[in-house]
């Protein structure tokens, strides 16, 4: 099974995610299949950047985003 999630970067108190796709019984900071974006929250507004082209295509093939990832994405269409 494969899954679109958030996998942590940045320093102690200083985070920003990248939005990867990974085989889902792997760890969060495991190497991933495909990287589609990053998540800033620090940043003021927070910052997101997403390659919809990319997520959907691996929606199609099966890949189940998380939660977090799909309350990102519903923000970003609703900027656009």
């Amino acid at each position: 099974m494969v899954s679109i999630r958030l996998t942590r970067k940045g320093t102690k108190h200083k985070p920003h995610y990248r939005i990867v796709v990974i085989e889902k019984e792997k760890s969060r900071d495991s190497n991933y299949l495909d990287l589609i974006g990053y998540y800033k929250p620090m940043s003021d507004p927070a910052e997101i950047k997403i390659d919809l082209g990319k997520y959907n295509e691996w929606i199609k093939k099966g890949a189940r985003a998380s939660q977090t990832v799909k309350s990102l994405i519903k923000k970003v269409n609703s900027d656009n």
